[in-house]
């Protein structure tokens, strides 16, 4: 949850937040905003499980965590193949594409240029 946020800026926060509402009134704070997150979590549950059953049987191994964006795009775009060769299962369309080897351009040598490609 906090894969950006180092313990130094968390320091911070707490240090700002002690002069923002003072000592007294701040447990009092971080325990309504625990309580927020727990009814936040369980709405979003609650939801999650109407609507799978709402679906029906037929999407009840629907896995909610591949629908976000991020982990799509990290499935179907940035996730390398395992044989860039072709040799394991992979779809037709890939399978079938033909593969080039790229090397490292040795010194002085220039770059290979396509002039149907401008």
């Amino acid at each position: 949850m906090f894969n950006s946020i180092g313990w130094g800026e968390i320091l911070i926060l707490v240090v700002i937040g002690l002069v923002i509402f003072g000592p007294d009134r701040l447990p009092q704070l971080s325990k309504d905003a625990a309580k927020m997150l727990r009814q936040v979590r369980n709405v979003a549950q609650g939801a999650r499980t109407h609507l799978k059953s709402e679906l029906g049987p037929e999407f009840g191994d629907l896995d909610f965590d591949s629908l976000n964006p991020k982990s799509f795009v990290r499935k179907h775009l940035l996730e390398d193949f395992d044989d860039p060769f072709g040799t394991n299962d992979e779809p037709a369309e890939v399978a079938g594409a033909v593969r080039t080897v790229q090397r490292s351009l040795g010194p002085g040598e220039a770059a290979p240029f396509d002039s149907d490609a401008t």
